[in-house]
């Protein structure tokens, strides 16, 4: 496992777009948080799916690399996701991913995905992620 601080290095470093906080970091699981603008919105005033989207994928692969280590080729093959709720359009999204199965080749996890505050879930995700073998 590596440290929150590698791994937000890393991300700093390789993905200077992201716009998400690792709030923690666990032995296959972590939770990360994004501040919500007018510009993560859609009309009706709701966040939109592609910001959940994108949050449950983060999740997964903050998840992966604070387990296996910075393997940068991993990559989603499976996300499945399901909106539940209305997000609050006045609060961050909070992201909570469990790894189920972490194996040599493949990742499965889980995310449950809140509006900070909430204790219902907006939406809930799985996906799958293929680990590059090592060396590569």
């Amino acid at each position: 496992m590596i440290s929150k601080d590698e791994l937000e290095q890393f991300f700093r470093d390789e993905f200077p777009q992201s716009s998400f906080e690792i709030v923690s970091l666990e032995d296959r699981a972590t939770t990360i948080r994004k501040p919500i603008s007018h510009d993560h919105l859609r009309p009706g005033g709701t966040v939109s799916g592609p910001v959940l989207m994108e949050m449950a994928d983060a999740a997964l692969y903050v998840a992966i690399l604070g387990s296996i280590g910075l393997v940068a080729l991993a990559v989603t093959t499976n996300l499945n996701i399901n909106f539940l709720r209305k997000p609050r359009a006045d609060r961050d999204i909070i992201a909570d991913c469990r790894l189920i199965k972490l194996g040599k080749t493949l990742a499965i996890g889980e995310v449950f995905l809140y509006s900070d505050g909430d204790d219902q879930p907006v939406a809930h995700a799985t996906g799958t992620y293929a680990i590059p073998p090592a060396g590569r």
